[in-house]
């Protein structure tokens, strides 16, 4: 049978763990040495085009479509999939190039409204309470979630080395935990920007309830509008992710336009440690519009700036970590998930989270924090990191 034989050849090497495949026939093969660390079961042939045309789309539409099964932990067999390097991930032969998505305004809008706006009770159950959706910093190993996103949130602030009155940008403030938190810690007159109805929603909520009218404000509008004002910081946290590479110049040129003369930016986002590149299944499902940048890539971006890089700081098993703990929450979660989600959600979410965890884990994307200033003479920021710690 021609789909037997394509389907062997294709899974054989696939992974660097042994794993169990059940094929539709009922038959089972074990592939790699030992007792099988996860089994895959095939309810129904994925037809040979459609994993031609891109096989991660089609295996993660299987999986939603329950036309696949796995037994035992997605992270692990994915993770094992990105550290073989004979496995579909890096066939260029079952790769479709994706088409240049182009981020207008109006369709950058649309995109964060696709996943940004599905309701802030579902990010409740399975977030901390700070409401954050970015990599928590774990600066003791037996930190809880909450405690790392505040860790993270000082973590950023702090390399900025803040004065009390003066003035911050966040880009992309979600639900404004780190605006809020410079506004009533480090006395700093905050604005945030969002394009999520929820997230402006309930960060105006937050600042009438901490009494913080006269020093926060937040705007629901594209980075993009913002002409003609300037800060002396600016934050951006998983922002860049969703300009699109065509956008990533002006990006970097408008958080330099946002500073004040002297000024500094801590951009915090993922990237790659090698080409940028986008992922058909989470472009079509999860993040529509998205792109993961190269780090020379933005490196290059921001040079051609007037912006200089103070400091880089790599915080990809920060990420791996957040990524695990949100997809435990997410599963301890499910019976009141259920009650507004259906199962292909469900499923198509717990693979997302996975995935993440797995991606990080292995490499193939980092989550890193740039420190930039602004200016000639630059900021007069301390000689070494010591500042970022007491």
């Amino acid at each position: 049978m021609l789909e037997k034989t394509f389907y062997k050849q294709f899974l054989k090497n696939s992974f660097n763990i042994p794993v169990m495949v059940t094929y539709w026939d009922g038959k089972s093969e074990t592939y790699g040495e030992g007792l099988p660390k996860v089994q895959i079961k095939f309810n129904e042939i994925i037809p040979i085009k459609e994993l031609a045309n891109n096989a991660s789309l089609a295996l993660g539409e299987a999986y939603m479509d329950k036309k696949l099964e796995i037994e035992g932990s997605i992270e692990e067999l994915i993770l094992a999939a990105y550290n073989s390097k004979n496995s579909f991930f890096y066939n260029k032969k079952l790769k479709k190039f994706l088409p240049n998505k182009k981020h207008s305004e109006k369709e950058n809008q649309e995109y964060i409204h696709s996943h940004y706006d599905i309701g802030n009770d579902f990010y409740k159950l399975w977030l901390d309470k700070t409401m954050t959706y970015s990599c928590a910093y774990f600066e003791n190993d037996d930190d809880d979630l909450e405690t790392a996103q505040i860790n993270k949130v000082h973590h950023i602030i702090k390399k900025l080395d803040p004065k009390p009155g003066k003035t911050l940008l966040d880009v992309g403030c979600g639900w404004g935990t780190l605006m809020l938190t410079a506004a009533k810690e480090y006395g700093l007159k905050v604005t945030g920007i969002t394009l999520s109805q929820e997230q402006f929603d309930y960060v105006n909520k937050q600042i009438e309830e901490l009494g913080l009218q006269d020093s926060a404000e937040v705007i629901l509008t594209d980075y993009r509008e913002m002409e003609g004002r300037k800060w002396d910081y600016v934050t951006s946290v998983g922002m860049f992710e969703h300009v699109g590479k065509d956008n990533l110049a002006g990006y970097f040129e408008d958080i330099s336009e946002f500073l004040n003369d002297n000024g500094s930016a801590l951009i915090h986002g993922i990237t790659r440690q090698g080409e940028g590149a986008s992922n058909a299944w989470l472009d079509k499902y999860i993040f529509p519009g998205g792109y993961i940048p190269g780090l020379e890539e933005n490196i290059q971006n921001i040079l051609n700036t007037d912006l200089q890089i103070s400091d880089i700081e790599t915080l990809r098993r920060h990420y791996q970590k957040t990524t695990e703990i949100w997809d435990k929450n997410f599963n301890d979660q499910l019976l009141e998930i259920k009650k507004t989600k259906d199962e292909r959600f469900i499923r198509m979410f717990d693979l997302y989270l996975q995935a993440c965890a797995a991606s990080f884990a292995s490499g193939n994307i980092d989550v890193i924090q740039f420190l930039l200033t602004k200016g000639p003479s630059s900021v007069d920021l301390p000689m070494t990191r010591d500042y970022i710690y007491k």
